[in-house]
């Protein structure tokens, strides 16, 4: 079904703001006319131009899941609900936040459920977190759905942190090298080539490249930063589309080292969800689709609708998963076991735990193996540069002699 993306106002003529997902049109402006909003925005959100760069939300999942926690243990103390959303309001440093947790607690107070009123502000409270406080509304046991969520999140704060320390040291080898690079054949090189030139004589072709590069750099300065944020927004373009974003994901997939511990985060990131979901009395295909949208990446998304397709007309969970070349058959065979046992949260809760250990570990021997590559890419780039220089230099003193 499509997504509508509206914008209105509650019947506190608060400005509130959200995305509905609806058969049509007509039925997202049903939906919040019962929710008593009066409605000023409303688009499909697939109309949306993609290549727009979009605000991020200053809401870490961290804060998010200080918060539940918090909650959690505010509603197993015996606190009213509209209370604990009051004092974490009260008590919130993040502006954007409190105000939406305050918006939550207006609509709780009219009459609204904690989920619907959650609903509204995806930045903050995803399909996931409303789906398990609903069911946690539901069954009564709000308190325990809210202490294995803040569980989730803090390990996929945990999760995210890791890769994050496994791309920055990359990443901030490759700037400090471009920069270098770009000052020296900017600025050094020209002294140098004009020294050259006082001297006469030919000089060798590695010379002849660099300074050449050197002379391109200088008249042209402006074309690599112009050419950097035009392939930036190029790809991001390009990448917001249904085939772009499955091609990129799949070559990510299948990258040597790389490729690996993005299947591991998949595979951690779907046990660990969707064994939160069923234990949590979410039905098995509506936790399959959550799943799948908060996946990732797009060739783990379709292999886990195409896993919910196959459930749906009433198949096992670990046949389909074995079908998709995308999980391991360590995967299947333990999903299987859980299948047959009863126990299939526990045994999903179980992998997540023993894929997210072995990120860890992925992470540690990728910084180990980048360190020396990085060490000898920065270092080959200047030997290159600086042999250059001193190739005429060795040819003079040669004449000399």
């Amino acid at each position: 079904m499509p997504s509508f993306v509206w914008k209105g106002r509650d019947r506190g003529g608060q400005n509130q703001e959200g995305v509905l997902v609806a058969d049509s049109r007509d039925a997202a402006m049903a939906t919040l006319n019962r929710q008593q909003v009066r409605v000023t925005s409303l688009r499909e959100k697939g109309r949306e131009i993609p290549f727009l760069p979009r605000l991020p939300s200053n809401i870490g999942i961290k804060t998010i899941a200080v918060f539940t926690r918090q909650f959690s243990v505010m509603l197993d103390a015996g606190l009213p609900l509209v209370q604990c959303l009051e004092i974490l309001g009260d008590q919130q440093d993040n502006r954007k936040f409190r105000d939406i947790i305050n918006n939550v607690r207006s609509d709780v107070e009219g009459g609204q459920s904690l989920a619907d009123s959650m609903r509204k502000h995806p930045a903050a409270f995803d399909n996931l977190y409303a789906s398990m406080v609903a069911a946690g509304e539901a069954g009564g046991i709000l308190d325990i759905i809210l202490q294995r969520l803040s569980t989730y999140l803090e390990k996929a704060y945990k999760l995210r942190t890791q890769i994050q320390s496994a791309l920055i040291y990359p990443v901030t080898i490759i700037t400090i090298a471009i920069i270098v690079v770009w000052v020296i054949l900017w600025k050094v090189i020209p002294v140098f080539a004009q020294l050259f030139a006082g001297l006469g004589g030919e000089l060798p072709w590695l010379t002849r490249m660099v300074v050449a590069a050197s002379n391109l750099i200088a008249r042209f300065w402006w074309v690599p930063p112009i050419l950097g944020i035009g392939i930036f927004f190029l790809g991001r373009a390009y990448y917001g589309t249904e085939r772009g974003r499955r091609v990129v994901d799949g070559i990510m997939l299948r990258l040597p080292v790389m490729g690996m511990l993005i299947r591991k985060v998949a595979v951690a990131r779907f046990c660990r969800t969707l064994g939160t979901l069923t234990s949590s009395g979410v039905p098995i295909l509506d936790g399959l689709e959550i799943t799948a949208k908060t996946s990732g990446n797009a060739i783990v998304e379709d292999a886990i609708m195409a896993v919910r397709k196959s459930v749906e007309e009433g198949k096992t969970l670990s046949g389909p998963l074995s079908e998709t070349k995308v999980f391991p058959s360590m995967v299947v065979q333990m999903v299987h076991v859980g299948e047959q046992t009863g126990a299939l949260d526990q045994m999903l809760g179980k992998i997540a735990d023993f894929y997210e250990d072995e990120v860890d570990t992925a992470v540690e021997g990728l910084i180990k193996l980048l360190e020396p590559l990085m060490i000898v890419f920065l270092g080959g780039i200047i030997g290159v540069i600086v042999t250059a220089m001193y190739l005429p230099l060795y040819t003079i003193l040669g004449k000399i002699s």
